[in-house]
């Protein structure tokens, strides 16, 4: 079984980016009132564009069981929660043909994560309702979707 970890930017950082407001703001906006936490995530969208969309998916529990993980040759994602729940976070090392181990994280209040590019991740996996979020990546003609399902699941709890 996989124990998931508290996520934090640097156990994160091989997979992608930590998106949260820590420490002092990079500079004040907005008259003095508005921090603002500058380019925190790795972006790119290979040969399309930046797309936001809304993604409403249902609440799992753990442990969790999983099958199957994804990647986007094509470009980063992000996932940002549009509420304070904790959400499940999968990775997988690697950028072969297949995934090497798998990571699990848990989000804390707050935090957002962006794959990079390429980066082996499981679906989205909110611990509460509801499960809506903002997903930004790739829109684009070319295919940006490989999937990876594993001969034995892996229990994560």
């Amino acid at each position: 079984m996989i124990s998931p970890r508290p996520l934090t930017a640097e156990a994160f950082r091989p997979f992608g980016d930590v998106l949260e407001a820590t420490g002092e703001p990079d500079r004040l906006i907005n008259q003095g009132l508005c921090g603002r936490f500058h380019d925190r995530a790795r972006l790119n969208f290979g040969n399309g564009r930046a797309g936001v969309s809304i993604f409403h998916a249902v609440p799992r529990s753990l442990p969790y069981q999983l099958d199957m993980v994804e990647r986007h040759p094509e470009g980063s994602q992000a996932f940002v929660p549009m509420t304070q729940a904790p959400f499940l976070v999968v990775v997988a090392e690697g950028a072969g043909a297949a995934p090497g181990p798998v990571h699990a994280f848990v989000t804390a209040p707050g935090q957002a994560i962006n794959f990079l590019r390429g980066t082996w991740h499981g679906v989205l996996t909110p611990l509460h309702a509801p499960g809506l979020f903002a997903v930004i990546d790739r829109i684009g003609e070319d295919a940006n979707l490989e999937e990876h399902w594993f001969e034995t699941p892996m229990m994560i709890g």
